[in-house]
């Protein structure tokens, strides 16, 4: 079994009125290749009348975005002509690839009528082979995502992209990664082996985990050693975890801001073309 490498607290970031934790990259990790990096936006309530989330029209290039809605909606529109409003229980997958502008606003129902809303994004990154592949969305309601009983009937994995038990997720991942998230009650033990060489991507969305000999408290991301086969853990109180494994990439890294490529010229490169307006065939308002 993989064993723990380090323990990684996320920590506050919060953005405007949006309370946001955010475990990796942080002072110990700069990332879990390919998982660049993880924002926990909430839990809170939002009032009646409110102004929604923050993220107007911003860009990107050379990776894609997984954005999970765990309670509240988010909708999504892009300038290559994608809009969507997600509810909860659903999944955004965005493929930047050689770039676009997205915005990731509230639907104006929720601004009007307020609630609970708790989202998680996660940054994955592509190879220099598909940094500038055509950018796409897939946008996954609740009721498309795989839910499969664990082995032991106390818990719920929802499959989002790769296989398990026999079936396959549905969102189709370029780069053959493996994610879920997985509702365990309390007692639940999850194990999963074929791992020998993937790195896996675990953080405790609430509730705690006991894996390799210690408790894993909330908001925290495990570190495991890329050695070992498998993975095991379990919720004695229960637990949300978002759980995915994938192939390292073992390139260089050069992020700035919404970019994400293997060299500072091809970073320049993005910067020039988004000035330019060549990431908006359509304009995102």
């Amino acid at each position: 079994m993989k064993t723990i490498k380090g323990l990684h607290q996320a920590y506050r970031d919060d953005i405007a009125d949006l309370t946001t934790r955010r475990p990796v990259p942080g002072p110990r990790l700069e990332q879990v290749d390919p998982f660049l990096f993880l924002n926990h936006h909430g839990p809170q309530t939002y009032a009646p009348g409110n102004r929604g989330l923050p993220f107007g029209p911003h860009p990107h290039r050379g990776f894609e975005t997984v954005t999970f809605i765990l309670e509240g909606e988010l909708m999504h529109s892009d300038s290559a002509g994608h809009d969507s409003i997600i509810r909860a229980g659903g999944v955004q997958w965005m493929t930047a690839g050689s770039g676009l502008v997205h915005a990731e606003l509230s639907p104006p129902a929720f601004k009007r009528g307020g609630g609970p809303l708790e989202i998680l994004q996660l940054w994955l990154n592509l190879p220099s082979r598909l940094k500038m592949t055509a950018p796409r969305y897939q946008g996954v309601q609740d009721e498309a995502i795989v839910k499969l009983a664990t082995p032991d009937g106390l818990g719920t994995l929802h499959l989002v992209s790769g296989q398990y038990g026999g079936r396959k997720g549905p969102v189709e991942s370029l780069t053959g990664v493996f994610m879920s998230w997985l509702v365990l009650r309390p007692g639940a033990r999850f194990a999963l082996d074929g791992l020998c060489g993937r790195n896996v991507f675990l953080y405790v969305v609430t509730g705690a985990l006991a894996l390799d000999g210690k408790m894993v408290p909330a908001f925290t991301l495990v570190e495991l050693d890329v050695d070992g086969d498998g993975v095991a853990f379990a919720a004695p109180e229960g637990a949300v975890v978002l759980f995915g494994h994938a192939q390292p990439i073992g390139e260089p890294v050069v992020a700035h801001g919404p970019f994400v490529m293997n060299t500072r010229e091809e970073i320049n490169q993005a910067i020039r073309d988004y000035q330019a307006g060549k990431f908006e065939p359509n304009k995102v308002s």
